[in-house]
């Protein structure tokens, strides 16, 4: 079970977060959709069902796995556009090729130092995937992992696409 509500992050006093009906809260808390929606569950794949329509659905870990790597893809496509956003001039035509390509094939450059962060999906990258891992400073990577629910929701917190948040388990 899990709500979906919209957020008053403008409000100046946050309302209650919703409960169970028998009074428990979620162990889950998630802000989503450009800041404008908070959800709460109490499993992982819960929230990812928030951001893949469908997603509580799917028959098995196979066809999971697959809209998993589909929102990874597209949290890519969108953080890398905001990240490059007035900041593509400080890069070389190299850099600026890699940015601007498209994503039907995963970025590979061997080495990236460019100003600007380069978003990559774990999937197609060693130990996962088949492609080496670009060497450079580690700040300039930012890496999406859908390798199951909780680490595609963890990751797209760090890159900071979504807020995730969890309470202990009792």
């Amino acid at each position: 079970m899990s709500v979906v509500v919209r957020n008053v992050a403008v409000a100046r006093h946050l309302p209650a977060a919703p409960r169970h009906p028998d009074g428990r809260p979620y162990r889950y808390e998630m802000i989503h959709a450009g800041d404008a929606l908070r959800g709460y569950a109490d499993e992982p794949a819960e929230l990812v069902a928030m951001l893949v329509h469908g997603y509580g659905e799917l028959g098995d870990d196979g066809e999971r796995a697959v809209a998993r790597i589909r929102l990874a893809l597209d949290a890519q496509v969108r953080l890398q556009a905001e990240l490059a956003a007035g900041r593509l001039g400080e890069c070389g035509p190299e850099e600026r090729a890699v940015l601007l390509g498209g994503r039907h094939e995963p970025p590979a450059p061997a080495e990236w130092t460019a100003p600007v962060p380069l978003v990559l999906v774990t999937s197609f990258y060693v130990p996962e995937g088949t492609l080496p891992r670009p060497s450079g400073p580690e700040e300039l990577q930012v890496w999406l992992d859908p390798a199951d629910d909780w680490t595609l929701l963890s990751s797209l917190h760090a890159a900071g696409v979504i807020k995730v948040g969890a309470r202990s388990a009792t």
